[in-house]
């Protein structure tokens, strides 16, 4: 029966580091290939400015992090941006930049980086242009930022990063384990994340392997229930 397995001695959640965003870990799709080509082009973004757009799970983080490594830049989260910041010297990547409180320090910040020259990268769950803001003067700076779009991942892509969880968290399951996953699973890279997450918790918590009868328990909500009777 198809089992998931930690490596030998190590421990399990608490160590947890979180996914890894190294540059050769991403992988290269149709659906961000757009978006890949251009943080490498940070000398071609018009005004300096970019923004990245995509539902969550689909590598805008990522690419945030592969940008800030290569170009020296800050990397902050817009829901902590407020007042005025002082700028770094090698440009700023604001991931979750819709999610910015205060609309003043997100002008402000566009305004200063404009005249200094610095590059800012912005990633997003909708581009900027439809984002709901009281300030004129910002929408209007917004409208005018280059946004590319990461589109849905491709099935190659979508197996690729289901393996990628489960290694992030020390589990190696074997190739029925994934395909039976990836065949009742919502199509999505959040859903992704949200159910290996989920089966690693609850792993622990019962001292269990993650079979597929184990799986169809664990994410029972997020399977169609006419795929329930197949495990």
């Amino acid at each position: 029966m198809a089992t998931a397995m930690r490596t030998s001695g190590q421990l399990p959640l608490p160590i947890f580091a979180g996914p890894s965003f190294a540059k050769d870990a991403f992988r290269e799709a149709p659906s961000n290939s757009a978006a890949y080509a251009w943080i490498g082009r940070t000398a071609e973004w018009p005004g300096h400015r970019l923004a990245l757009w995509g539902e969550a799970g689909r590598g805008k983080t990522h690419l945030l992090h592969i940008w800030a490594r290569q170009t020296g830049a800050a990397l902050w989260l817009g829901s902590a941006l407020s007042g005025l910041p002082e700028l770094p010297t090698g440009g700023i990547a604001l991931d979750d930049a819709d999610a910015v409180g205060e609309e003043t320090a997100l002008l402000h910040l566009l305004n200063a980086a404009g005249e200094a020259a610095l590059p800012v990268l912005l990633a997003a769950r909708t581009p900027p242009a439809r984002w709901p803001l009281r300030l004129p003067d910002l929408a209007s700076r917004l409208r005018a930022i280059t946004a590319v779009e990461i589109g849905a991942p491709e099935d190659t892509l979508l197996r690729q990063l289901l393996a990628r969880l489960f290694a992030d968290r020390l589990l190696h399951p074997p190739e029925d384990l994934l395909n039976w996953l990836l065949l009742r699973l919502p199509r999505s890279a959040a859903t992704m994340h949200d159910a290996v997450a989920r089966l690693d918790a609850a792993a622990l918590g019962e001292h269990r392997k993650i079979t597929v009868p184990f799986a169809a328990h664990v994410l029972a909500d997020l399977l169609a229930p006419d795929e329930l009777s197949e495990t």
